[in-house]
């Protein structure tokens, strides 16, 4: 008879609140500048490619050094790695705060990046040494999903408020007091934990897994951004290949950095799986979403941001509901009906046309969006359950990096599905007689329709600016509709893999040999 697990008490709760606030604050950091950029192109006057790179090196370092952080703090300890990660956050914020030059922000971006590495693995893997009731885990993992989703949510109305009353840099510096305020409160409140036996630091395999990711998710959003390039597919080749030299070097060593054995638990490998297809909906379709209400609907971003709120409302009572649910119903069946909800969400955005409004639009979010949280609150959980605790951080990186595939995945091919059907259908609504790049401009984007739209004479604008918003609309269905079959296949294969799995399915054994872990197929 096995021993009950210890329950977490007061001490582990107000521990996972000051968890949360380094979360928080990488979600946001995700989208915070989205309002800030016309500020900051005033102010720093970066080039279009300065731009991009501003924007992107964040995610890009953050992905790509997922992995190597959370095997890094499996061995010197999460609580470690965490507190040094939030004193770099906090200075980089600052530095990113007073930059003078569009070169200093990128690097400072690029360290940010790197901070945030440490942060994301580090609070998901000392939630799951904190919490050994499956029940208690389940429950703080909610709160955790619903945090990372609330916080992407309302970084840009932080952002908007605070460009309302100060400059750009004040978005970096509202993380500096809450930097401060966990170094101070983390040794106190967080326990250490590490991997008692982690083996010698594998840098080679560390570079390996940096340059397996960072050339693929660069080259998934310049195929989203461009269309098709040979550098971006030779990137994305690169990646791939790289990978599979990352995988074999792991098969080989004895304490490898990822133990690529554990995808051979079904728990695990279905679990990854799934929240790939999953980020792939969510953040692809989003993409759409945030262009609608503002280039369809009209809605400054600042307003845009608001009407999101309920949205973000409903996914954190999904992800309370769903640990409730948990309890009493095997994850297979709870997953995979989160999935069929987000499915009929989409099937609601499906509706949607350039007149019907907000109701459709915040519906239909609500639902796809609670039902994607729902599903990968549990596959987060399997994922920590499945693998062993001293390597829970490792197990942790591989749930985010799965998530940030997933989601370049999405913005990219849903992105292309949705711009296709766009400039397909939006031809018949250009007028006779535009000059060449005015056409171009229009008949690429809806941003690029609305701008030229502004400069023609009375009728032929409106026309104009009607027909692209009603092709924009065409293209949004086209792209639910996609992601609502991706997320019923993705229903049915987590109830086919996981119907097996128990509620509390045991934590693999660190030593577990090859045949033990083909035997939990």
């Amino acid at each position: 008879m096995t021993e009950a697990p210890l329950k977490a008490g007061r001490r582990e709760w107000i521990g996972l609140a000051v968890l949360m606030l380094p979360l928080l604050l990488i979600s946001m950091d995700m989208t915070v500048l989205y309002y800030a950029v016309p500020a900051i192109s005033a102010a720093l006057s970066p080039s279009s490619s300065e731009q991009l790179w501003i924007l992107d090196i964040y995610g890009f370092v953050l992905a790509g050094l997922l992995v190597t952080m959370g095997t890094l703090g499996d061995r010197i300890g999460r609580r470690r790695l965490l507190m040094i990660g939030a004193g770099a956050f906090g200075i980089a914020s600052v530095a990113s705060a007073y930059a003078h030059h569009a070169g200093t922000l990128i690097a400072t971006r690029a360290v940010l990046g790197i901070a945030g590495a440490t942060l994301m693995p580090s609070t998901m893997a000392l939630v799951r040494n904190m919490f050994h009731d499956p029940k208690q885990r389940r429950t703080a993992l909610a709160v955790w999903m619903a945090v990372f989703s609330g916080g992407t949510a309302v970084g840009p109305l932080v952002s908007g408020v605070l460009l309302d009353h100060f400059w750009w840099g004040s978005v970096f510096l509202i993380n500096v007091p809450v930097m401060v305020l966990l170094v101070v409160l983390g040794p106190l409140l967080l326990p250490e934990s590490r991997d008692p036996k982690p083996g010698r630091f594998d840098l080679l395999s560390a570079l390996l897994s940096l340059a397996a990711v960072l050339p693929t998710i660069y080259g998934i959003k310049q195929l989203a951004v461009d269309g098709f390039g040979w550098v971006a597919v030779l990137a994305i080749v690169a990646g791939i290949g790289i990978g599979a030299v990352f995988v074999a070097r792991q098969r080989r060593r004895a304490n490898p950095t990822v133990d690529v054995r554990l995808f051979r638990h079904r728990a695990f490998g279905a679990s990854v799986l799934i929240n790939v297809l999953a980020a792939f909906a969510l953040v692809g379709y989003a993409l759409f979403t945030t262009q609608y209400m503002q280039l369809v609907l009209g809605l400054s971003p600042l307003a845009a941001a608001l009407w999101s709120l309920p949205v973000t409302v409903a996914v954190a009572a999904s992800a309370t509901v769903v640990g409730m649910l948990a309890k009493a119903v095997r994850p297979a069946y709870l997953i995979g009906g989160g999935l069929v909800l987000s499915a009929a969400g989409l099937a609601v955005l499906t509706r949607i046309g350039a007149h019907s409004g907000l109701p459709i639009l915040l519906v239909g979010a609500g639902i796809m969006a609670s039902g994607v949280v729902a599903a990968m609150t549990l596959t987060a959980d399997l994922i920590l359950a499945t693998a062993p605790a001293e390597r829970a951080g490792a197990a942790s990186a591989l749930s985010e990096t799965a998530n940030e595939l997933g989601g370049a995945l999405g913005i990219a091919l849903l992105g292309s599905i949705g711009a296709a059907v766009y400039r397909h259908q939006v031809v018949g609504a250009l007028p006779a007689g535009l000059p060449h790049d005015a056409r171009a401009a229009a008949h690429d984007t809806l941003g690029g329709a609305t701008a030229v739209a502004a400069h023609l004479p009375g009728q032929a604008g409106a026309a104009l600016l009607d027909g692209a918003r009603v092709a924009f609309s065409h293209g949004l269905n086209i792209t639910a509709l996609a992601g609502a079959v991706t997320m019923a296949v993705a229903a049915i294969l987590a109830v086919t893999l996981l119907r097996r799995v128990r509620t509390d399915p045991p934590a693999a054994e660190p030593a577990a040999s090859e045949p033990e872990l083909a035997r939990q197929h």
